[in-house]
């Protein structure tokens, strides 16, 4: 029987979309391996041991944000500290850690022999720590257990920032740019490669900071309704104490800069402690921030739904209003289960409606369109990775340099996961740091266009 033309024109597009996917593809996987001194340690120069035993140089963490930085570099970022390993549940478990960044060149070369197309050698360069020329606010311990938040490495113009989650001041809301704790999670490079951008989940913040020093230039002003009034120590007493803000350790998870060097958009790992109270869709709603670098100010904010994970850990710029969103669950390697979720969902903020002043069913309801760009644990079940393998916290996202791949100019996807700073402490390196690559072409973007940051010489 002859088909309709409609019914043969949805086979057509059928097999279009399955050919527009068939170059994402894994090129390369890498990992840190360098051990010294019994583990890994990163360039900071720091010998002193923290309150929880674990030395204040142990590298690892990496994947909590990654950023391009231009050609081969990349800046790799690590999160509150090794709070992993137990100390003390008053605090959760965090430490006196200093939030740092870690300047990370990624060899990348076509492979001759067997295996992926391409081998990838992550060298790292430098590691910078994150400090404030004004005094910042740290927790005196009272109470606790525990004796006061303030790094020993502090001296009368460097004020470290610090991972200790009682390091803030009570009578402030969670906005306050005085507090001493950072939980950095987003990490960016600003076009002339002297500045970094970095946002947290404490606040949530969102800070600038000198690439070269490591000292904080400024902090960008964020919409209220993401801060909470009452500041605990722990997680849960924080969400319990409070009936709006961030869920806590659930903040800005993301952070992407436009190409132009112009913007930076964050997006909250989950709903906001209000919006989730109202059920619904509203429960799934994360709301992404439009903040303008130079005013400083946050000018728009938009709706993402969740539909398949349970947070979304990172936001990377395709052009100057498209961005992919890194949606996952947190099961695979480190939580001894299987990947079920790793997905990265492309979106448009053209045209986006505004939903600053919408509660959260209304913004639900204006949220943006997505589509699935890239399945990441059927990409890498397909190169032999079984789920088991698949990073839990696969949360550092980033768009690197384009190779050539099969004679094809291939543009390059980044991903690195959070190890929770257990690659080599307990001595198994059952979970180590690794860097994947991710090859797509024009055609894989259904329409859109890839424009590359563009970086001047730094």
């Amino acid at each position: 029987m002859r088909k309709p033309l409609f019914f043969v024109s949805l086979i057509a597009l059928s097999l279009l979309a399955a050919t527009a996917n068939a170059q994402v593809n894994l090129l390369a996987v890498g990992a840190l391996t360098d051990s010294r001194a019994g583990h890994y340690t990163d360039l900071s120069g720091l010998t002193n041991t923290l309150e929880n035993g674990v030395p204040a140089n142990l590298l690892g963490g990496l994947g909590s944000g990654f950023a391009w930085a231009s050609s081969n570099t990349f800046l790799a970022l690590p999160d509150r500290g090794p709070n992993a390993v137990a100390y003390d549940s008053l605090i959760d478990d965090t430490v006196t850690y200093i939030p740092r960044f870690h300047t990370v060149t990624m060899d990348l070369k076509p492979n001759t022999g067997n295996g992926l197309p391409f081998t990838l050698t992550p060298t790292l360069r430098r590691t910078t720590l994150l400090w404030s020329l004004t005094p910042l606010v740290y927790g005196t311990g009272e109470g606790l257990g525990v004796g006061p938040g303030a790094p020993a490495q502090n001296n009368f113009f460097q004020h470290f920032f610090s991972g200790r989650s009682d390091n803030f001041d009570p009578n402030r809301n969670s906005g306050n740019a005085r507090d001493g704790r950072l939980d950095s999670e987003g990490i960016r490079v600003s076009n002339d490669g002297f500045r970094v951008y970095i946002s947290d989940e404490y606040g949530p913040y969102v800070y600038e900071f000198d690439r070269l020093t490591g000292i904080r230039l400024r902090s960008f002003k964020l919409p209220d309704h993401l801060f909470v009034t009452n500041c605990k120590p722990v997680g849960d007493d924080e969400i319990a104490g409070n009936t709006s803000g961030r869920t806590a350790n659930k903040g800005m998870e993301g952070l992407a800069i436009t190409p132009d060097g112009k913007t930076l958009v964050g997006i909250m790992q989950t709903a906001l402690i209000q919006d989730a109270a109202e059920g619904g869709d509203a429960k799934n709603l994360l709301r992404i921030v439009w903040i303008d670098i130079r005013s400083g100010k946050t000018t728009h904010e938009y709706a993402y739904l969740l539909t398949t994970g349970s947070g979304v850990s990172e936001i990377v710029a395709l052009n100057n209003h498209e961005f992919l969103v890194d949606e996952r669950d947190g099961k695979g390697r480190g939580d001894d289960s299987n990947a079920k979720v790793k997905q990265i969902f492309k979106i448009d903020l053209a045209g986006a409606v505004d939903v600053m002043n919408m509660d959260g069913t209304q913004a639900a309801a204006n949220a943006v369109s997505k589509t699935l760009f890239l399945d990441v644990v059927q990409v890498m079940g397909a190169n032999g990775i079984t789920p088991d393998q698949v990073p839990a916290k696969l949360e550092g996202l980033a768009l690197g340099s384009d190779v050539k791949s099969g004679g094809v100019t291939t543009h390059t996807l980044w991903l690195a996961n959070d190890n929770d700073f257990l690659q080599d402490f307990d001595g198994t390196n059952t979970n180590p740091n690794n860097f994947y690559v991710f090859g797509f072409t024009d055609a894989d973007l259904g329409g859109s266009q890839y424009v590359p940051q563009h970086f001047r010489r730094f």
